[in-house]
């Protein structure tokens, strides 16, 4: 396994993403999350890698529980990292939010604690205050974000008047936005990406077609467009070719590819051991500049149709009913709070 080491943490560049543990979305049924997600995990310590990422909105708090059970006599290993959903992210709540957070994961204080998603409403000064005292209170010892602009880490950064460790954003070969300015930033300051979805929701495993589309809410998304599968062809291809030539699979060339970059960690989900060790194996996969170089060029080509196909639509009302459980679900508690 490789190490990125930045601000004295040390972090393996392939870490496991747990949303699919008690997630009802992923499919793998009650049996994944109290068997196979163990096992998961504790060969994923074994390989070396040891940055765990979950979060409260993952199967409402299932997803930190299965992690915690999964870890308990081996919390030394870990850099276990969570996520806040940010509804009324201000210091009372977020308090106790990430209270509950490390008592699901077992845990005396969090590695990593990250604001979910931007609040458009609550100042982020007032969030980042409330993430300072959990660090000065030793619950938490390094603070993220998720899904932040370049300008909004920063401020982040500011109003934290401390380091602001990494930015949990969605980055693969054919959603390459970041490198425009988050990226540059990283490799300058020695902050790090944490990359999700690496593999386009699957797209890039070439496992899928016009003909064969995935179940679930994936179907519905705009990567599974009739239009978005046929422009990604080019690229699947040449992850096939180098795979190929490097005695791969098309995913190990994407994840290496996605690890390639300075100061990025990769967190794919792994639905048995056999796909971790595979997940894994890609740390090491020395993928040449002439892959790198064809990978680049012929990803930089894919541009993705957004229009709302009567499925997508049904998609997008699914999507909000989900957000609207998650914000009802997590604004009961919060009431209480005040």
């Amino acid at each position: 396994m490789r190490y990125v080491e930045v601000h004295g943490t040390k972090l393996s560049v392939i870490g496991l993403g747990t949303w699919q543990f008690g997630s009802k979305e992923w499919n793998y049924g009650r049996g994944y999350e109290e068997r196979e997600s163990a096992a998961i995990v504790n060969q994923a310590l074994d390989l070396g890698v040891n940055v765990i990422d979950t979060a409260e909105a993952y199967g409402w708090g299932r997803s930190e529980r299965a992690v915690g059970r999964a870890i308990e006599s081996r919390r030394d290993e870990v850099f276990i990292a969570t996520k806040v959903f940010p509804v009324m992210p201000v210091e009372p709540v977020i308090r106790d939010r990430a209270r509950r957070s490390a008592s699901r994961l077992g845990v005396q204080s969090i590695d990593l604690y990250q604001i979910h998603w931007p609040n458009p409403v609550v100042p982020l000064s007032m969030t980042m205050r409330a993430m300072s005292s959990l660090q000065r209170s030793g619950l938490v010892k390094d603070v993220g974000v998720s899904n932040f602009s370049l300008t909004l880490w920063q401020q982040a950064e500011r109003f934290l008047s401390g380091n602001v460790l990494s930015n949990q954003v969605r980055y693969n070969l054919l959603d390459r936005r970041i490198e425009n300015d988050i990226l540059p930033w990283t490799e300058e300051t020695g902050h790090v990406v944490i990359a999700y979805s690496p593999l386009a929701q699957g797209l890039l495993s070439g496992r899928y077609s016009r003909d064969n589309i995935p179940g679930g809410l994936r179907a519905y998304t705009a990567a599974f467009q009739p239009q978005n599968l046929d422009r990604a062809k080019p690229v699947i291809e040449s992850l096939k070719r180098i795979a190929l030539e490097h005695g791969a699979t098309p995913t190990q060339v994407a994840l290496a590819w996605i690890i390639s970059r300075p100061n990025v960690v990769v967190i794919p989900g792994a639905s048995s051991v056999s796909q971790l060790r595979a997940n894994v194996e890609s740390s090491q996969l020395g993928l040449t500049d002439d892959n790198i170089r064809e990978l680049n060029d012929v990803s930089s080509g894919y541009r993705s149709s957004s229009g709302l196909t009567g499925q997508f639509t049904r998609g997008v009302r699914a999507g909000q009913l989900l957000v609207s459980r998650t914000l009802d679900r997590y604004t009961r508690p919060i009431k209480s709070a005040w």
